[in-house]
């Protein structure tokens, strides 16, 4: 959050300095009085008297009574003034709008009109000015979860059976990861989301590829005739094959996305094999189960996985 790279999240930094600024100056006055006091009230040796006792100052109580309610006041209204000009419940012109699901413990990231659903792994296109717009609808489909990129902008609450939405923004190209930020079982914390901020041209080419079905790699048609015979299929959609399974996240370009489990691990061959051997071994209670494939069996698989880029 303290590298912002768009107007959203530079709004919350410029009031974190603010805030920082002014706990900071109280902090320091308050630790400056409670030293005067040690020093100057200390008894000294052998005076037994008892010191004055003061019951109360007009002026002091007053004092800590205005003082607070002005501060109060101002960090309200520029809280308030930050508020409004994040939410927004339309997108802008020329922004990326999506649909973003929470599951546990997993994001899935639907296109709409452009017939892309994905997971994990999220790709915005930054325009000829260099800004990259996005505007999200949040839903959650099983418990409370929080959507959470702290570069690109404020944090949103997932909530069951109600709808949210979210702006964010970044003025340069790079990869930004964010987080769950509100707890939601235990794997809440291997639920990360990978926001890739991409030229244009990158971009539709990355939707190109999105858009096309499954290969048919007839090198591995063994590994995919098994994979189609498992209950892989009931959960997992491969577009161009029977496999249409909702529960979990479409494997037609399983390849092209840089983590396995929404940032549990890296997306390579090895880590892959483990993961298709058993994910709690990996992932402790997500709800992929083993399918008790051999290791030979997990082979086969995950050569036909490893084609689906």
């Amino acid at each position: 959050m303290f590298d912002p790279v768009g107007v959203p999240a530079e709004t919350i930094l410029d009031i974190t300095w603010l805030l920082i600024g002014i706990c900071g100056a109280i902090g320091v006055v308050m630790f400056c009085l409670i030293g005067f006091a040690i020093v100057r009230c200390r008894r000294p040796e052998g005076d037994d008297r008892e010191p004055p006792q003061v019951y109360g100052s007009n002026p002091i109580e007053l004092a800590w009574t205005v003082v607070p309610l002005m501060i109060v006041f101002v960090l309200f209204m520029v809280s308030a003034r930050g508020i409004f000009e994040l939410e927004r419940t339309s997108p802008s012109e020329g922004a990326t709008e999506l649909t973003v699901t929470g599951h546990r413990w997993w994001w899935e990231f639907d296109y709409g009109d452009l017939g892309i659903v994905t997971a994990g792994e999220l790709h915005v296109p930054i325009d000829e000015g260099g800004v990259a717009d996005l505007y999200l609808t949040l839903k959650s489909a099983d418990v409370a979860h929080s959507f959470w990129v702290p570069q690109l902008g404020p944090k949103m609450d997932v909530i069951p059976d109600r709808v949210n939405h979210l702006w964010l923004q970044a003025n340069r190209p790079g990869t930004f990861v964010g987080q769950c930020a509100e707890y939601c079982g235990n794997q809440h914390a291997n639920m990360l989301i990978t926001v890739v901020v991409e030229p244009r041209e990158d971009f539709e080419a990355w939707v190109r590829n999105q858009q096309q079905d499954a290969a048919a790699d007839t090198t591995v048609a063994a590994g995919k005739r098994l994979f189609l015979r498992t209950a892989c299929i009931n959960c997992h959609t491969v577009r161009g094959t029977v496999a249409n399974g909702t529960f979990a996240p479409d494997l037609t370009h399983l390849m092209s996305r840089s983590t396995i489990g929404s940032g549990a691990i890296a997306n390579t061959p090895e880590n892959l094999r483990e993961w298709v051997w058993d994910p709690q071994n990996i992932k402790p209670g997500c709800d992929m189960p083993s399918m008790k494939l051999s290791r030979s069996e997990v082979d086969l698989v995950c050569a036909y996985l490893e084609t689906l880029r």
